[in-house]
This record gives C-alpha cells, structure tokens and sequence, in this order.
C-alpha cells in the first residue's frame, strides 16, 4: 500500500486540527482567567524564584512558551520588566510547556479521549448561546480540549504505516542508534520543525507519535525535544528584532539558557536515559527501551525533569547569562535615556488578554511622557539663560514627536488586540485605553503650544511682575497635583480617588477664572500691564486644559461621569 499524497494532506489537516484545538482552548482559558492572570503577572516581584513560578503558571495556562516568551520580551521593551525577571518568567515556561507531554501521553495515548469528543462538544456547544459570557468562554475550552485530542487521534491514524510502507522512512531509521552524530541531526530536525509549525506543542505530539509508531527510539526522541527546546526561542528572537536591545537580550537570554541545558545534559545523555528507563521498571512499567509504547512516558518524564534540574542548575548561574548577552548586545551610552521614552511596536503578541496588561502599563508610560513634557514648560518658564531657553525648547518639540509616534502605535495596537478573540470586558478596557491615549496626545499638544508661548515671551522681552510669577507656579502646582492624582486612579482604578481628581479639577478651574477676572479689571483700570497679564493668562489657560485632559482620563478610567 502507496502513502500518496491525499494521505499527507490528510496529516496536515489532522497536525492544524490539532494546532486549532489548542488554539481555541488556550484562548478560551485566557478569557476566562484573564483578569487574573494580569494580576499575577502585575504583582510579579524581583525574587527570581517567584518569577520562574510565575512562568510555570502562565505557560501551564495557555499552553504554549512561545507566547509567554514572546510577551515577556514585548514587556521588556515597553520597559516594565527588567531583564532579570524576564530570565526568570523564561525559565519557568520552559517548565510550564512540558504539561503538553503530559497531557498527550496520559490522555492521547492511555485513554481515548478522541472517543468522547463528541459528547464534549455536544456539552460545550450550547453554552456558545449562553447570555453569560463565562459560560461561552467555558464552550471555547471544552469544544477546543475536544477538537485537540480529535486532531491527535487523526494525526495518529494518518501517519505512514511502516508495516505497510517498509521503505518510506529507511532513511530515518538510517539514523538511530548511530551515536551522538545522528543525535544531533534529531537536534537540528526537532529545532527546525519547531521553527517551522511555530509551535513546540505541535512538535511534541508529532515526536511523540512517532515514537509511538516505533519510527525512532527513546534516544532520538529525546534529541528532537532538545530540538524544540531550541526552536521555541525563534519566536521571541524574531519579535525581539523589532524592540530595544533590553528586548533583544532578553530573548537571546532563552537561547543561551536552552543551548546550555543541551551541552550539559548531552554529556550525561545515554546515562539519564538508562535512569529512565530503570525508574519506568521500578514502577512497574515497560522499559522505552524495547517498547515503543512506553516512550511517550518515558519522553514527558525526560522532558520534565530535565526542564526542572537546567532551570534549578542555571538559575545561580543568571548574571553569566545576562553577562554574554551585552557582549552581543553592547550598551550604548543614550540607551538608558531612549529606555524612558522607547515606545512599544510588536505586532507578534500571542495571548491577547494578557496584551492588555501590557497596553495598560504602557499607556501608564505614555502618561508619563506627557508629564515630563509638562515639567519641561515649568523649566523653561523660570529658566534665565538664553541657550538653555532654547535647548528646553527643542527637548519639548522632540517629545511632541514622541507622543504622536506613541499614540499611534498605540492605537495601532489596541486596534490588532481588539480584532483577535477577546472577551467582552476585554473589549471595553481596550475602547477605554484608547480614549486615554487620545487625552494624553492632547496634553503633550497643549505643552508644546504653552512652550512655544512662553519662547515668544521671553524673545519679545515681555515680563512677568513678582505677584504674576507666583499665580502661575502656583497654576503650576495644581496641574502638578492633578497628575499625581491620575496617576493614582490609571494604576489602581480605585474609585475613591475620584474625590480628589474632582476637588483639584475644580480649585484648576476656579483660578484659571480668578485670574481672568483680574485681567479684565485691570484693563478698565489700566492698559499698560494689560500685556504681561494677558500672557499671564494664556498660560494658565493652557494648564487648565491639561487640568482638563487628566480629569477625562480620570473619568474614562473609572468608568464614571462627572457633571
């Protein structure tokens, strides 16, 4: 019997089916544990120890390191991880993806589940219907968990029969056993299947069907995961290349650690294999050795505890690392100042529940590159030197190019979350870090139109009188407030704080009036200090529109209206 090539479309129709199902269920598990899932992610601190968990959790959850990588590497460029718990959250997926094994082997081998996934998505299907977005979030799973074992059933019937077809895979067969030579050609063969399907999920159960099959034995098995464990860092290499050479570290750091792992365990490979194999007779099981049904134990134990001993080995070993990857990655000498304003632009982020995290911290950023803008309009107006006027100027003119480029990619982002499958309450935070990015562009307009004013002052010679000088520090001062305050409600949305964001918008408003009224006062008094006070009071203007931005954020943020 022929394998043509129907029957190969066949298997890859069954491996996509497969890659769906996980797809659809790891989605679906982000939606419905999203929320907390940022949480853990936010409240993640600097212990490595912590971070490595952290890592296991994630991953375990969606099912795929690729993604975890590729994210904590986007967070590492927007600036809101270090390099250090970046390391540690990569170790710790490297854990998290050796469920997967486990999951095929207990559930894709021993039992049948393929036999039940009907039923499954008979249960699941009706919940789509469900007014309760949890319980469509909860069909999503069900129905991909079902479509997933479905995919790995036809994978295994769709793969050549090597009674039928001896020939077809001499040349795989050509290659075991054959010393550590053709373990590395598995190395190079699992690597680039990784590589290629962009999944080491999709690999592993392609690796482990094989071994399953009895095309390869436990040792070249083992060498194409070593393979995957390689492959699965391309991803976030790739993404990297887009980002700051913080983010390109950070990924590279996922290679070195992996490629480390590969050196150490491949001088103690056939000795940790023969271990295996002894703990699978102990316990009472087949050896891998000469059952090819015991492999794909044999293998989620390999790929476990090996991903567990290199990440307990390496983690003392975290500063090398980082070490060599500034030798490839030199720091420059403005890295540290573009870091404060570097913007984030990847277009390759895999988890989009948890990518609203990573918009809300980096609209928090963007905030402050606006309040930054906004303490250079203070510097220039109480600076006396004539160069240093200018070259505040021209720092304000550079951040207003900023912003706009930040708000930009930033809807550009939002707008690439909100068209893969989220949530609905995903959808509403999304609308809603839109409108903040749209206030904050707003300021960093206001401050740049305030600079540019306060220039043409100080060229045309105008001056301020003692008594105007402090009624706009003190103008100053409010907006000042008004930021901090913002920034309270953007990093916490705690609603009490909308008390204070509404008496300081208020005080704001009831100045900028005061000193509109002493102007026209003064003008049916006087027109000869009428010019410095008008001025005076374009000034404070400008601050009570910003006053104005920072409470609508405030507003959008908590979801409130405020007559």
């Amino acid at each position: 019997m022929s394998y043509t090539l129907f029957d190969f479309i066949t298997l890859i129709g069954s491996l996509c089916l497969f890659l769906f199902g996980m797809k659809m269920m790891s989605e679906g598990i982000q939606k419905i544990a999203g929320e907390k899932l940022r949480s853990i992610l936010a409240g993640m601190t600097k212990n490595r120890f912590f971070a490595i968990l952290t890592g296991v959790f994630i991953t375990t959850m969606v099912q795929s390191s690729s993604a975890t990588t590729v994210m904590v590497v986007s967070f590492v460029n927007a600036g809101l991880f270090n390099i250090s718990q970046a390391l540690g959250v990569i170790m710790g997926a490297n854990i998290g993806t050796t469920t997967t094994a486990w999951l095929i082997s207990i559930l894709g081998f021993k039992v049948n589940i393929a036999a039940i996934s009907l039923p499954i998505i008979g249960i699941g299907f009706p919940f789509l219907f469900s007014k309760k977005l949890r319980n469509n979030y909860l069909a999503e799973i069900l129905i991909g968990f079902a479509l997933l074992f479905m995919g790995l059933e036809l994978l295994k019937e769709s793969v050549p029969n090597l009674q039928e077809n001896p020939g077809m895979f001499d040349f795989v067969q050509n290659f075991t056993g054959g010393g550590y030579g053709n373990l590395f050609i598995f190395i190079a063969l699992g690597t680039i299947l990784t590589i290629v399907l962009q999944s080491s999920s999709a690999t592993m159960a392609l690796t482990l069907v094989m071994c399953n099959n009895g095309w390869i034995g436990f040792a070249e098995g083992a060498a194409l995961v070593l393979g995957e464990n390689i492959g699965t860092t391309i991803t976030a290499n790739l993404a990297s290349l887009i980002g700051n050479a913080e983010a390109r570290r950070a990924a590279l750091s996922h290679t070195i650690f992996n490629i480390f792992g590969i050196i150490w365990i491949l001088f103690l490979f056939n000795r940790y294999l023969s271990g295996i194999d002894s703990f699978m007779l102990k316990i009472g099981a087949n050896s891998p050795m000469e059952n090819p049904e015991s492999i794909p134990y044999a293998l989620s134990i390999f790929h476990t505890s090996f991903n567990i001993i290199n990440t307990l080995v390496l983690v003392w070993f975290a500063r090398i690392i980082l070490t060599i990857t500034q030798l490839v990655y030199p720091p420059k000498k403005e890295e540290e100042e573009k870091k404060q304003i570097e913007y984030m632009g990847f277009g390759l982020m895999q988890l989009p529940e948890l990518s609203l995290l990573e918009a809300k911290n980096l609209t928090i950023k963007y905030a402050h590159i606006s309040k930054k803008m906004f303490s250079f309009v203070e510097e220039l107006m109480r600076e006396e030197n004539e160069a240093k006027r200018d070259d505040i100027l021209k720092r304000v003119i550079k951040y207003e190019e900023i912003v706009d480029k930040v708000e930009q990619e930033i809807t550009e982002y939002l707008v690439n979350v909100s068209n893969k499958e989220v949530s609905a309450l995903a959808k509403e935070r999304i609308r809603r870090l839109r409108i903040v990015s749209i206030e904050i562009e707003k300021i960093g307009d206001t401050c740049n139109k305030a600079a540019n004013l306060i220039r043409e002052i100080q060229r045309e010679d105008i001056s301020f009188s003692s008594k105007q000088k402090a009624k706009i520090d003190f103008m100053f001062d409010l907006v000042e407030e008004a930021f901090d305050i913002m920034f309270k409600i953007l990093e916490t949305e705690n609603k009490e704080y909308i008390n204070e964001a509404v008496d300081i918008e208020n005080r704001i408003n009831a100045f900028r009036d005061q000193i509109r009224d002493n102007l026209y006062e003064k003008f049916e008094k006087s027109s000869k200090k009428f010019k410095s006070g008008f001025f005076a009071n374009k000034i404070c203007t400008s601050c009570e529109k910003i006053g104005d931005n920072i409470f609508n954020i405030n507003e959008v943020v908590l979801s409130i209206s405020v007559e």
